[in-house]
């Protein structure tokens, strides 16, 4: 691994929080993700499904988690299911995990191989009343290929059809929306790296150089300190940034042109979320500096509204109303214009057409409900933004907030300021 091993006792605990929402006679299954063909006989990168990195830590494909708590047998409590090594295999693809190495990542005793698989699934059966199966319930995501999870609920349905199943996503994204301090020192190690990436940018970009070079900057700087990219890297150029989700990165960066970057490291699986916009000249122009003051305004209010008892939902709306007003003030409508909008379609939408929050952990996106409200332990984003493709300018400043008392940012040493950015890239 690249980072530093985290100590078993993290994943314990989430198992145990888990474990003590099951009711009497629950059975609750977890896969690993699937590794995912790309082109003749080459894998994508395999990255491990984020419920089960939060409960064992195991990064290893072909995985498989049992927990069933009130089962009479202890040893039938907890059970992880590994790939048998094979040294002919090995040769090929490296190293598997041994169960005693499997048992010091997870800290669970019970290690069988996956050629054991069916046997115990049916003994276990047997005592389960409830069958908790595990889907990817993100509300905004519609894959249109069939995940390992859905492939083995129709399995299993089909081989025990008699039993009461249940959806245990619910209840993983309850416990893994609040972050033990292990998880929240993890998320901070990603920052500090997304932070070193975008002063190293800072350093380094002027006119003439490409967006991908700029990318190949920030991959630079996450590989040597043993992350990688916790998503696809925006590099946006100009009017580029007025495209959110634009990742094509191959655009030639001219001067007076802004450049917003969307990047975020992604340490021991958990994800930053990071976005500035800079001057690729090293000077904001007047135009520029007002539009990005006011983003900066925006982004002030992150410590006030994401705060315990507040929902994503009732930032959102607050924010939409302080955004209004700077468009106002930035002279894109009138007070008379925004008194004859159609409510149904408001004047901002055309310069801020997203919402500004959300959940971030193990996932860049991650698991939470839009109406529930804050807790303490919770990490969200905070994004305003203001797009105007008529000018060329598409400003975007993003921090991760830990909500508490009080909320704090993971981000604060991430130069914002544009004083700040202007000396940095002009001092170099």
């Amino acid at each position: 691994m690249r980072y530093q091993p985290i100590k078993s006792q993290l994943f314990e605990k989430n198992r145990e929080k888990l474990c003590k929402l099951l009711p009497p006679g629950a059975l609750a299954i977890v896969n690993s993700n699937d590794l995912m063909p790309r082109n003749g006989d080459q894998y994508f990168p395999f990255r491990q499904h984020s419920d089960m990195l939060y409960l064992t830590g195991i990064t290893q494909e072909h995985t498989r988690l049992i927990l069933f708590p009130s089962h009479p047998d202890e040893s039938m409590r907890e059970i992880l299911f590994i790939l048998r090594p094979n040294e002919e295999v090995e040769i090929w693809e490296g190293r598997k995990l041994r169960p005693h190495e499997a048992e010091i990542i997870s800290g669970i005793q019970h290690i069988r191989f996956n050629d054991q698989w069916e046997a115990t699934l049916r003994d276990l059966m047997t005592k389960a009343e409830f069958v908790y199966l595990n889907r990817n319930e993100y509300p905004k995501f519609f894959p249109e290929v069939s995940s390992r999870d859905d492939r083995f609920e129709q399995e299993v349905r089909q081989k025990f059809p008699l039993h009461e199943y249940r959806r245990l996503a619910p209840l993983l994204w309850k416990l893994r929306a609040i972050k033990e301090p292990e998880e929240i020192d993890l998320l901070q190690k990603a920052c500090n790296v997304t932070r070193d990436a975008f002063i190293r940018v800072l350093q380094a970009v002027k006119p003439g150089m490409w967006e991908y070079e700029v990318e190949a900057e920030i991959t630079h700087e996450f590989v040597r300190k043993g992350c990688t990219h916790a998503y696809q890297p925006i590099i946006a150029g100009g009017i580029n940034a007025c495209s959110l989700h634009y990742n094509t990165n191959d655009a030639l960066l001219r001067s007076g042109d802004l450049l917003l970057m969307d990047i975020g490291a992604e340490y021991a699986h958990y994800a930053a979320d990071c976005t500035r916009t800079i001057p690729v000249s090293g000077r904001f122009s007047p135009r520029q500096r007002q539009v990005y003051e006011a983003v900066l305004r925006l982004q002030r209010h992150a410590l006030t509204l994401l705060v315990p008892g507040s929902t994503i939902n009732e930032v959102n709306a607050e924010m939409n109303e302080l955004a209004t007003r700077e468009m106002i003030n930035l002279g894109l409508f009138t007070q008379n214009d925004l008194q004859q909008q159609d409510p149904g379609h408001p004047l901002r939408i055309k310069y801020l057409m997203h919402g500004v929050t959300h959940y971030t952990g193990l996932d860049v996106h991650d698991v939470g409900w839009r109406d529930q409200p804050l807790e303490p332990g919770m990490v969200l984003t905070f994004e305003p933004g203001l797009y105007i493709a008529e000018e060329g300018i598409g400003i975007r400043l993003e921090d991760n907030i830990v909500v508490g008392y009080p909320s704090y940012n993971l981000m604060e040493d991430i130069p914002i300021e544009p004083d700040e950015i202007e000396e940095i890239m002009n001092s170099r």
